[in-house]
């Protein structure tokens, strides 16, 4: 098959235009598929975590971003007879050398990754246009398309990546079905602008009363959301009205002061795919998993599903790599967002609970445990790292704030970094030197004023770090370095040095 493109995206929210963005820095011929004319005007998703705005770094998005974003500064929450439960501060920068928690307006946000699309020469997006049929072989993709104007044609490409969302064609297409996790509970979201009126003072508060659970957040400017639990008394066409919404947020929305931009009512929803991957097609984003809005993971971890694959396609795609490198997309991520999808469904059962007993438990378990309410992100799956006998391989690299007030990831750019200390450097053998020397996807650093932190924090004198700035593993001296240095696909070493 002759491919009009390497790599269709189908989607082109947030996770699809990220994925775009990726492949036309990289040069790669890629295409989005976009069923909507125009993009959205109101928000879905507001929140980023410190990872994703590195993940934007690496596109040199971040700076542009992070000035459309308020980094939260506290979230709490709070029972039926308004006592704290747990009062976490943000806001300080954190590990990735990024704020570790940040709101914004996703209209804003679009806008930025389109303007980016739109430079990029290798790639172009058509926008009003819906996949109707999917076939895919051993040679690639052939996506059924129809414009606006109802007219068909074919767009074939080597691969394909899903970013179509919770409802996803490509999904249905493929008869994939999704394991479903926790139960499906109606909310009310609302979102608008709040003039002259307080709010809570809190960035975020899970609202924990079993008499209407709900959602507090605050995000750029004077842009709020809440976010109410369906009773089953509720009438669904008079509880989306200004009244019912003063009322039930007890006046924190009130009529006169609170102008909505949008007012629905959606699924609190918890499911994985099955499978990620079916040939030559992926899924990612939502059309893979999707999660309760409890720890703002959702959209953070399908920008995370695009950083992993992306980068592996590059390699693939320019020959660098073997379509086995593929094979590690699903393995690791999925088992990643799962965690995720799990720890939401988890708080979403505890918050919304309209049991005044489960409550009243749920409120003593969380003040003894007040440390439950801070999911610890967990490694990668099995794939391209090291592994279990290393316990630093899978998990997310920290990224040093550098003297100069640069990060180390600008000194990187979409490459491995091999950090080391210079006398294990040096020990290390002719052969790897010189893969190393000859390798442009590879970065080597020594510098303590560069790696020093990177290197305290893993506690070893060597580490390796993939593009997508996970840690391919760590080592203790130059032999462990050369036998890390194997898994690195794009060296070429002249024979396999001892693991």
């Amino acid at each position: 098959m002759s491919h009009d493109y390497d790599v269709v995206v189908i989607g082109a929210g947030p996770v699809g235009a990220t994925a775009l963005a990726f492949l036309g820095h990289a040069r790669i011929r890629a295409v989005g598929v976009e069923r909507d004319l125009t993009q959205w005007t109101t928000a879905r998703a507001v929140h980023f975590d410190g990872e994703t705005i590195r993940t934007l770094q690496g596109l040199g998005l971040s700076e542009r971003a992070s000035a459309l974003c308020r980094p939260m500064t506290s979230v709490l929450m709070e029972n039926e007879a308004h006592e704290v439960l747990f009062d976490i501060p943000t806001g300080r920068l954190g590990a990735q050398a990024w704020h570790d928690d940040l709101m914004f307006h996703q209209p804003d946000m679009e806008a930025l990754f389109r303007a980016d699309i739109a430079s990029l020469p290798s790639v172009e997006l058509r926008a009003g246009t819906r996949l109707t049929a999917i076939e895919h072989d051993q040679d690639g993709v052939r996506c059924h398309v129809e414009d606006s104007d109802g007219a068909a044609s074919v767009i074939t490409g080597r691969w394909v990546i899903a970013c179509d969302g919770a409802t996803s064609t490509v999904r249905r297409l493929l008869d994939i079905p999704a394991e479903r996790i926790g139960s499906d509970d109606p909310w009310l979201v609302v979102d608008g602008l709040l003039h002259d009126s307080p709010g809570l003072t809190a960035d975020m508060v899970f609202l924990g009363h079993y008499s209407r659970p709900a959602l507090w957040a605050r995000m750029t400017g004077n842009r709020v959301r809440m976010e109410f639990k369906v009773m089953p008394d509720d009438d669904p066409d008079e509880i989306v009205t200004p009244p019912a919404i003063e009322r039930i947020s007890h006046g924190l929305l009130p009529e006169a002061h609170f102008e909505p931009d949008r007012v629905a009512i959606y699924t609190f929803r918890a499911r994985v795919a099955e499978k990620w991957r079916a040939g030559r097609i992926f899924l990612a984003g939502d059309a893979a998993h999707q999660a309760p809005p409890l720890f703002g993971q959702g959209l953070c971890a399908g920008m995370r599903d695009v950083a992993n694959l992306t980068w592996k396609l590059r390699l693939v795609i320019r020959g660098l790599a073997g379509d086995d490198l593929l094979d590690t997309y699903e393995s690791e991520r999925r088992a990643h967002a799962r965690y995720w999808v799990e720890q939401a469904a988890t708080m979403a059962t505890l918050v919304q609970t309209t049991d005044p007993h489960v409550a009243a438990e749920r409120d003593a378990y969380i003040r003894e445990h007040p440390e439950a309410s801070v999911p610890q992100a967990p490694a990668l799956g099995p794939g391209l790292h090291r592994g279990p006998a290393d316990p630093q391989a899978g998990r997310l690299s920290v990224q040093p704030l550098l003297a100069d007030g640069s990060r180390l990831d600008d000194l990187v750019g979409p490459r491995f970094l091999v950090a080391a200390e210079a006398s294990l450097m040096q020990a290390v053998g002719d052969a790897a030197r010189s893969a190393l020397d000859a390798d442009p996807e590879t970065v080597v650093l020594t510098d303590p004023g560069k790696v020093g932190d990177l290197l305290a924090a893993t506690g070893t004198a060597a580490v390796v770090v993939r593009p997508d700035r996970y840690i391919l593993g760590t080592a203790g001296s130059a032999q462990e370095l050369e036998g890390l240095l194997n898994l690195v696909p794009t060296l070429n070493l002249p024979a396999a040095l001892p693991a």
